[in-house]
Formats: C-alpha cells, sequence, structure tokens
C-alpha cells in the first residue's frame, strides 16, 4: 500500500504518465492499494473539475471511481511530529504517510524536499522510485 498525492493519482488515472505507468499496472492488478482519506479524496475530485481539465461530470465520476477502487480508505488523523510542508495543500498526504508508516509518492518538490526529515517514519518517493520500490517488493515476495 502507498500514499499517493492527487498529482499521480491523475498522472495514473488520467495522464498515462510513463513513469506512473509500473504503479497503474499494480493497481489495476490488485498488486496494490492506494491509501486514502476523505479529504485525499475531495482533493482529487475537486481538482478533476478544474475547467483546464475540460473533463465532463461522467468522467470526473469515472475517474474518481477507478481512484475509489484502487484506495483503502481511512480516518484522517494527525500524527505529531511529522514534517511540516509549506504547502498546506500536501500537508494531509503527509500525515496519512506518517499515520500509516507507508511510502508517499509524490512529484511535488516541496513534498520531495522533505525526505530526510520523514525518513525516520515513512519514506517519500518520485512515481519511478515507487515503481521501482514495488517492483523489489515483488522479486523479495516471489523469491519466498
Amino acid at each position: 500500500m502507498l500514499v499517493l498525492d492527487t498529482n499521480v493519482v491523475l498522472d495514473v488515472l488520467h495522464f498515462d504518465d510513463p513513469a506512473a505507468r509500473p504503479l497503474k499496472r499494480a493497481l489495476e492488478m490488485g498488486q496494490l492499494r492506494g491509501a486514502a482519506t476523505p479529504e485525499t479524496f475531495d482533493e482529487c475530485r475537486r481538482v478533476l473539475a478544474y475547467p483546464g481539465f475540460a473533463l465532463d461530470t461522467a468522467r470526473q465520476r469515472a475517474l474518481l471511481e477507478r481512484y475509489r477502487a484502487a484506495a483503502t480508505m481511512f480516518d484522517a488523523a494527525v500524527p505529531a511530529g511529522v514534517p511540516r510542508c509549506v504547502d498546506a495543500d500536501d500537508q494531509k498526504f503527509l500525515d496519512l504517510a506518517a499515520q500509516l508508516g507507508l511510502p508517499l509518492v509524490s512529484k511535488d518538490r516541496a513534498v520531495l524536499r522533505l525526505r530526510r526529515r520523514a525518513a525516520p517514519r515513512f519514506s517519500i518517493f518520485t512515481p519511478a522510485e515507487a515503481a521501482a520500490w514495488l517492483a523489489a517488493q515483488v522479486a523479495g515476495f516471489s523469491c519466498r
């Protein structure tokens, strides 16, 4: 299970970013689940409605359903000692990763700058790093 920030969810579900394709395949095959909270899910809903995406309501709903099907929902908590992000919109993803002790996948520079400070509690990966981590997890599992 991984925490995917909104830009990575969009790369997986909408943009088909090559760096995120291994994550997309793993989610579609049930090898991986995303961790979400009502707040992270609502952010995705809000972003999909941005006029720049030009997505009609039906397409927005379909993308959200794909996200919901690939995610496990958790109640939001704000654990103590989580590094603070300069972008308050990203804090909910850091809090969730810390709460669950799961890696956070992001392309956001403000989030990526917090890697060292987060390292004692959870990892922060780019999509390509998360794909490599996932491959190592699968390889380790199949060798046992």
